[in-house]
């Protein structure tokens, strides 16, 4: 069946040829205009550099894909950044980016690197529950318009804010969560909500959305500058909840 975790196998990508389906997934996927699609050349220089491309497959056919890329914190300390994830809508909800996300944890930590990052919107309040509650990943930092206005209709014209996730590979709070144990309990001092029908409201009322994003975006910058964190996320009917609480 289409979209089966049984039939998607993951595997590592090396070729202009599979190269060639990552691009056509990120036009699929996000609608991006040409100029914004992440070339080939690019794709070879991060399995080059100490990256890597990951491919997700229905038989012979490219369904998801991911690709990160070496980065250094001050003080020397070297991790990936998880620049990209997709998954083609027929296939959303099987698990599939879930496993690409392992599949990127294991060639991390088989070479020593204890963290991967990404960024991630945070009005997209599924993909916040996914990082938080089922990676344990967790939130620092919030950046304003990060790539600027996209043509791509997912983002609604809205400016790129972005949240971004630190997934510490081999923590005690990541083992027990992908373990299938309890998280380590928390204490919210903090919490940021969402209407959950954030992306109807993107897309019928851009202006409220653009000030729903706005009021939070001072909630998270005010909270991080006091040294809090997001650990946790909570699913209501009507609102989806960061949680922070401090962090060391």
């Amino acid at each position: 069946m289409a979209g089966s975790q049984a039939v998607a196998e993951i595997r590592q990508l090396f070729q202009l040829s599979e190269f060639q389906d990552v691009l056509r997934l990120q036009q699929t996927i996000w609608g991006f205009a040409d100029i914004e699609l992440l070339p080939l050349r690019f794709l070879v220089v991060v399995t080059k550099i100490g990256g890597h491309v990951f491919g997700a497959y229905d038989g012979g056919n490219m369904v998801g894909f991911c690709f990160a890329i070496p980065g250094v914190k001050p003080g020397g300390l070297s991790y990936l950044h998880s620049h990209m994830l997709g998954v083609l809508p027929a296939y959303v909800n099987f698990g599939i980016g879930r496993r690409l996300k392992l599949r990127q944890r294991e060639d991390a930590l088989a070479r020593g690197i204890d963290l991967i990052e990404w960024t991630f919107d945070p009005l997209e309040l599924k993909n916040a529950f996914f990082n938080i509650e089922r990676l344990g990943a967790i939130v620092r930092r919030y950046q304003e318009n990060q790539y600027g206005i996209t043509a791509s209709p997912l983002h609604g014209g809205l400016p790129t804010d972005r949240c971004y996730a630190e997934w510490w590979l081999d923590s005690p709070r990541v083992r027990a969560i992908l373990a299938g144990e309890a998280a380590p309990a928390i204490h919210p001092v903090e919490r940021i909500g969402y209407p959950t029908d954030i992306a109807r409201i993107r897309s019928a009322d851009n202006a409220r959305a653009r000030g729903i994003q706005q009021e939070n975006a001072a909630k998270f910058r005010r909270a991080f500058e006091h040294g809090l964190a997001v650990t946790g996320f909570a699913r209501g009917e009507n609102e989806g909840t960061y949680l922070l609480e401090p962090w060391q």
